[in-house]
């Protein structure tokens, strides 16, 4: 009787699995409007502009209408508990930040595995007993506020910190006095992409002016300025320090240096390139213009007396440092501290008296310590190719602590005695995983073009190259972001159901400085896509995998790879995961802060830059003659970085002209944004669902 019950059991999963793959999915039929747009003698058709009006009730129906279908599907998936299952505990074990000093106390987070968001906790030096100081958790119950900044005084006095509500990256900022770990009545709004840079006892901070009511989320963040506010006033006093209404498609950010001499301001007019100016704060002098033009990135590291150390790319796609006199700026009176070679000088920091450069070889972490003036003295030795985050320490201090992480290392905090060249394991974390049958490797492969790209490989040691392992290919090719060796839990699901995991570093990136970054910018977008496309090829001819075995994502500006890439290519892959895409490529920069990302992907009031835009957009080429792959995008109601719009746009075009069988599925996140601050709960829902929907378009049943 119970060996019967069992085979009826199995045979009504067998047979919901079947439904589940052969029923073609009825999605919504949304109206169209009759909106059309001429570019330059070419007419294009926006049916779905009111897609764009996130506060609406028509919007809110297909969001609710949406979500249902794409979870009674998830939901009809026989292993979808179990992937949750697994993950949440593959993701309950403790993890902890590097410690930092303020004043003579030093912090930490904590996060105990599975709360929603790292608590704070302070203790008095490296051997004091850790005390609460700030728990996220008890802002909102749910976890969907987040701590998004801090910074303490130097006094140690202080601690200023921003919340963000719901994903969104407006913040809100507060201030606690620290001693007695009380919350002041200092309460900031309507700051977006914001530093916190002390002087006396206030700050420096970026906002933008308060957008209209209901338009919070996709307006036009314009009219960006710095304010100082001064402790224990209300905002409304806040003094402007400069701002720019003739060119309210301006950034500007404030840095004060370790000493708060001096006050440096940079304005960008998009995401990369940047004009700086100085003000000596010791004299009350005016400010300074160091850069005038937005051709090159500078940033200050700090000052060494009366001049500045400044990291750069002017004349140095790969980036040197140089130091700088505020009052005689012009290039030929920069004395060269480290100069450019052949690898990516990414980061700098000044600690124990000593240059601590963060280097970059083939997108991986290397280390070397120079003295004031420049010179080499020491490699500071890694455990293994990966990713080095920090170094967390001051000027004056001998200790440092910085953070390491591979893809199979989890991230680990190590303490550096500066003085003894000498590095220690400060803290690692215990993960119920046996690491010791994968491996990593590292490929070059050619682009259609003939470029050599770099490509991290991670999979159990002896797997056979017959052509029919799982793959899993991310990738992002923007904005000059490096993609460096990394620690996920999630993806310890997919290794171990003997999954491929493979990461190619595409041009648009920073792996190889400007030069590889502008080479995937603007008119020469489809290298990326290219470089993506040949990374699926080798891997399939190279008989790691097969198309019928091979996954493609991306976020943010990967999901427009993945939208673009499965235009061009879907034959090559089984599975589409463009999440929170930047998918409609003539009309992003009319929401919050798209704008500023055509330095990266120029933009369509250009005629020249709108064929090359057009040509490529994800919204604008998906064809009906096409066999798509199953696809699941995923965004968030509360996205004001990549608005849901694109997202929403792309999928009702594709749901209305695909023919196929293969569900196109849209998961619409609820008090979520673009992935910074999510809590833990929703991590692990949104990850569980992403994994259950790519095994079983795969053919695949975890093995649990």
């Amino acid at each position: 009787m119970k060996k019967n019950m069992m085979l009826l059991i199995l045979f009504s999963l067998f047979l919901s699995a079947c439904s589940l793959n052969q029923s073609k999915i009825e999605y919504p039929k949304p109206p169209k409007e009759d909106v059309k747009d001429n570019y330059f003698g070419t007419v294009v058709n926006d049916s779905y502009r009111w897609m764009e009006n996130d506060t609406s009730q028509a919007i809110k129906d297909w969001v609710e209408t949406e979500n249902k279908i794409t979870f009674d599907y998830l939901s009809k998936i026989p292993f979808r508990d179990k992937i949750k299952e697994r993950y949440s505990k593959l993701f309950n074990y403790p993890k902890f930040s590097a410690p930092f000093r303020g004043g003579k106390n030093y912090f930490f987070f904590k996060n105990d595995g599975l709360q929603n968001q790292s608590v704070l906790y302070i203790q008095k030096g490296l051997d004091g007993k850790p005390d609460l100081f700030l728990d996220p958790n008890k802002l909102k119950s749910d976890g969907t506020v987040a701590l998004s900044n801090y910074s303490i005084s130097k006094n140690g006095k202080y601690f200023a910190y921003g919340t963000a509500s719901g994903g969104s990256d407006w913040n809100e900022f507060y201030v606690m006095n620290v001693s007695a770990k009380e919350k002041l009545n200092d309460h900031l709004n309507w700051i977006k992409f914001s530093g916190i840079s002390w002087y006396k006892d206030g700050f420096f901070y970026s906002r933008f002016p308060k957008p209209s009511k209901g338009k919070e989320l996709t307006t036009a963040n314009e009219y960006h300025s710095v304010y100082y506010h001064k402790i224990g006033t209300d905002q409304k006093n806040d003094k402007m320090i400069i701002g720019d209404r003739n060119n309210p498609k301006m950034t500007f950010y404030a840095q004060t240096t370790e000493d708060e001499r001096y006050l440096i301001i940079y304005s960008s007019k998009g995401t990369s390139n940047n004009a700086l100016s100085v003000k000596d704060l010791s004299a009350n002098s005016k400010f300074k213009t160091m850069v005038a033009d937005f051709e090159n990135n500078y940033n200050v590291i700090d000052n060494v007396g009366n001049k500045l150390l400044v990291l750069t790319d002017k004349n140095a796609p790969k980036n040197q440092l140089v130091l700088i006199d505020p009052n005689n700026p012009n290039e030929k009176n920069w004395k060269v501290i480290i100069p450019e070679n052949e690898n990516v000088l990414r980061s700098v920091d000044i600690i124990g008296g000593k240059i601590i450069a963060n280097y970059m070889k083939d997108a991986s972490t290397h280390i070397y310590m120079h003295s004031m003036e420049g010179k080499l003295e020491n490699e500071i030795k890694l455990p293994a190719i990966g990713t080095v985050g920090g170094f967390s320490g001051k000027k004056n201090d001998d200790i440092a602590f910085y953070t390491f992480t591979s893809f199979t290392y989890p991230s680990s905090i190590y303490k550096f005695e500066v003085n003894k060249n000498k590095s220690s394991l400060y803290q690692q974390p215990n993960i119920d995983f046996d690491f010791s049958p994968y491996e990593t490797e590292q490929v070059f492969y050619k682009s259609k073009d003939g470029t050599s790209i770099p490509m991290f490989i991670v999979h159990k040691k002896g797997i056979k190259m017959d052509g029919s392992n799982p793959t899993y290919l991310y990738a992002y090719g923007g904005f000059n972001i490096s993609l460096t060796p990394s620690f996920s839990s999630s993806r310890l699901i997919w290794l171990e159901q003997d999954g491929i995991f493979a990461m190619p570093n595409l041009r648009g990136g920073g792996e190889y400085g400007e030069a590889w970054h502008e080479a995937g910018t603007k008119l020469k977008k489809q290298n990326v896509f290219d470089d993506f496309i040949s990374a699926a090829e080798y891997l399939i001819n190279n008989k790691y995998t097969s198309p019928e075995k091979l996954v493609c994502a991306g976020g943010s500006n990967g999901g427009l790879l993945i939208g673009a890439t499965i235009n061009q290519k879907p034959d090559l892959f089984k599975v589409a995961l463009p999440a929170v895409g930047v998918m409609d490529m003539l009309r992003f920069h009319k929401f919050t802060i798209g704008w500023a990302w055509v330095s990266d992907y120029g933009s369509s009031d250009d005629s020249l830059e709108f064929g090359a835009l057009y040509k490529y957009s994800p919204l604008h080429n998906i064809k009906s003659d096409l066999d798509y792959p199953a696809v699941l995008v995923t965004t968030a109601d509360h996205d004001d970085r990549v608005v849901p719009g694109h997202s929403f746009k792309y999928t009702a075009t594709l749901q209305e002209k695909y023919k196929g069988n293969n569900p196109i599925l849209i998961r619409i996140g609820v008090r979520a944004g673009h992935g910074s601050g999510k809590p833990t709960t929703k991590i692990i829902e949104e990850q569980a669902d992403i994994y259950s929907f790519v095994f079983y378009n795969l053919g695949m049943e975890p093995k649990y």
